[in-house]
């Protein structure tokens, strides 16, 4: 199976090279650390399979945001995300945007392999500790909001646009608006002045 490695880190995407490079089955056939350019490589070399990192620092889009552009205009190319953060939310976000897979960087070679394979075979595959955290949330839904999604948050009751907020606390605009995805989610909220409206209640934002 053919496979692009989307990554920002250049010695994770050699190791990651190396590794699949030395298993049976699989080809890396291309590489980047950008999510725009990732979305013009799968276009341009129709892989099987993406592997991509969640955390993309290059670009004016994330790894959520990259799959799911993927998934819309290359449903053939297999997104797996490869990612140091287990968290419940990125799991279902990872998921809704149309990943068929998702693997934690500090999990066994034997995963990523299997997760690949199921992938490319039109399964999804998951890790273990992920599929944990998942039947976790649907047990006990989780509501506690993040510092940096606090922040994100009172910036909003401000009247910030994500531009602004974005310039505020020096994140991409990418990155914003996956926060909100996110609060919104926790907060129960449809639109921003819902989520405003039950931070105040729940005493997160100064009603003044």
């Amino acid at each position: 199976m053919r496979v692009l490695l989307v990554d920002d880190h250049k010695v994770v995407r050699a190791g990651l090279r190396a590794l699949l490079e030395g298993e049976p089955g699989f080809e890396v056939i291309g590489e980047t650390g950008d999510g725009e350019e990732a979305i013009k490589l799968v276009l341009d070399l129709q892989p099987d399979l993406v592997l991509m990192d969640l955390r993309l620092e290059k670009g004016a889009i994330d790894g959520v945001e990259a799959t799911r552009r993927i998934a819309a205009i290359a449903p053939a190319a297999k997104v797996v995300v490869l990612t140091s953060h287990g968290t419940r939310t990125d799991i279902a976000l990872a998921l809704a945007a149309g990943a068929r897979g998702y693997v934690l960087k500090a999990g066994p070679p034997d995963e990523l392999f299997r997760a690949l394979r199921t992938a490319g075979e039109g399964g999804t595959g998951i890790a273990q500790e992920a599929i944990g955290l998942l039947v976790d949330e649907a047990i006990a839904p989780t509501s506690e909001l993040s510092d940096r999604e606090i922040g994100v948050l009172r910036l909003l009751a401000l009247g910030r646009s994500n531009r602004e907020i974005a310039a505020d606390l020096l994140l991409g605009e990418a990155t914003v608006k996956t926060h909100l995805v996110r609060i919104y989610r926790k907060l129960g909220a449809a639109n921003r002045a819902a989520a405003v409206t039950e931070a105040v209640r729940r005493g997160i934002v100064d009603p003044g």
